[in-house]
């Protein structure tokens, strides 16, 4: 059995319980669980969550670090592509200001949580500025090209 299908048997195993957990939190309803009564159920379901996450990344990394093993000019990539996402991280946080602003729960949250907040924001817009922008400038010189 190769690798793919031992893959895509935990994918279904994952899913299906997932789907049993979702139905179950559903079937309980919002009141119980704001009650604390369906804790289980909830807790059940977020540890589940951290566990498809941390295999995700595990799995990214090992195939990414595969591949580099592979390629010496896929290292040099990969390189340029985590220093440009870096660099962007770096002109998000510096773009973003911060200030103690309240909570709705009454805490405060600390200038430089806000200053982090800002800058996560700063970065998704940035990002995807960048994506359209390659997905229109790729569009458009593929329409000339023909």
């Amino acid at each position: 059995m190769d690798i793919q299908k031992i893959l895509k048997i935990v994918a279904i195993l994952i899913g299906l319980l997932s789907i049993t957990f979702l139905a179950t939190i559903i079937s309980v309803g919002d009141d119980a669980i704001k009650a604390g009564e369906s804790s289980s159920s909830v807790s059940t379901l977020i540890y589940l969550a951290y566990l498809v996450i941390s295999v995700a990344l595990v799995l990214v990394v090992v195939f990414t670090l595969l591949n580099i093993a592979k390629n010496a000019a896929n290292f040099k990539n990969t390189l340029v592509g985590v220093g440009a996402f870096i660099g962007i991280s770096l002109l998000s946080y510096a773009l973003s200001d911060g200030a103690e602003t309240p909570l709705k729960d009454g805490e405060m949250l600390s200038a430089f949580g806000a200053k982090l907040v800002g800058a996560g924001l700063r970065l998704f817009y940035l990002l995807a500025f960048i994506a359209a922008g390659t997905m229109l400038f790729f569009g458009v010189k593929k329409t000339f090209n023909k």
